[in-house]
């Protein structure tokens, strides 16, 4: 395994230059396009390739993690807030918002979804993120980026509009400005594309270590997770990228792609540029290629 994930990562490295990273939030334009960090995580062991202990942030990988948060305060009653559909909108869309007969957003993957899954997140959502991806993953120096928290909150007015049209329709509710101020920095935690793997290897299996579930079913919480992530974890992608590659995988325009293969590994990978619709350029290739050659394809 070693010498297969070394070989892939260095063949596929160089199509970075294809991508571009992103800049509409400017800290995040300012780290170097040719990182390439690969973890997979199986039952026997962790593997790691390059910059695979590099930090960076998290981005929309982690509304999994508080959707998985917001389950296990709420149960599935949830979804009378925000829906489990595919959408072929941008994941920063609105404009479906304003129509009468939408009631909520699409699925808890668009950022729409995923500000109305922060804001029901009991207690304080940052803390109790910090503290999950602490116990799923064993690193317990888990935290936020302070600059890139401050460029998101900065450049966020879009984020703004959604929230407050949202407001206006009685989707989401209570301080708008203070749920915003806990997306950007849910955004803006720090990881790895080892803790990526770890999570995904999590996932994968059952999200079988912790303490506590709260109001959920521990393997129904993993099929939903597991599903939402098929049908809506790559952005408007997700219904080729389902057909090509067959993983439950989530990505974030921080450069970081998880996946979670059931029952068998999680794979966690860090590579800046993206494609058009904000996924990482190497890390779908590297992904398809390990589906393809290790039969990973939940679909068979």
């Amino acid at each position: 395994m070693q010498a297969y994930l070394e070989s892939i990562a260095k063949q596929y490295q160089d199509l970075a230059t294809t991508g571009v990273v992103a800049d509409y939030i400017p800290a995040l334009n300012e780290v170097d396009s040719m990182l390439l960090g690969l973890a997979v995580q199986t039952d026997e062991q962790l593997y790691t390739v390059g910059d695979a202990d590099v930090k960076f942030t998290i981005q929309s990988i982690s509304k999994v993690l508080a959707l998985l948060l917001a389950l296990m305060d709420h149960g599935e009653e949830l979804f009378r807030v925000v829906d489990m559909r595919q959408s072929s909108d941008p994941f920063n869309s609105l404009y479906r918002l304003d129509f009468q007969d939408v009631t909520k957003p699409a699925n808890p993957m668009m950022n729409s979804g995923a500000i109305a899954i922060t804001s029901i997140i009991m207690g304080d959502p940052i803390e109790r993120l910090l503290l999950l991806m602490e116990e799923i993953t064993g690193n317990v120096r888990m935290g936020y980026n302070e600059e890139v928290y401050l460029s998101e909150k900065e450049t966020g007015d879009k984020n703004r509009a959604i929230a407050y049209l949202m407001k206006s329709r009685h989707i989401i509710q209570g301080d708008i400005d203070a749920h915003l101020d806990d997306y950007f920095k849910q955004c803006s935690i720090e990881v790895t594309a080892t803790d990526l793997a770890k999570i995904g290897y999590f996932l994968a299996n059952g999200c079988v270590g912790l303490k506590n579930y709260g109001k959920m079913d521990r393997k129904r919480l993993s099929k939903i997770l597991l599903a939402i992530m098929t049908t809506a974890g790559m952005y408007d992608h997700s219904g080729e990228y389902a057909t090509k590659v067959g993983i439950p995988t989530k990505s974030g325009v921080g450069g970081g792609i998880m996946g979670a293969v059931p029952h068998k590994m999680g794979i966690g990978i860090y590579s800046p540029p993206l494609d058009e619709v904000g996924n990482s350029v190497v890390g779908i290739q590297l992904m398809n290629a390990m589906s393809k050659e290790l039969d990973l394809s939940i679909f068979g």
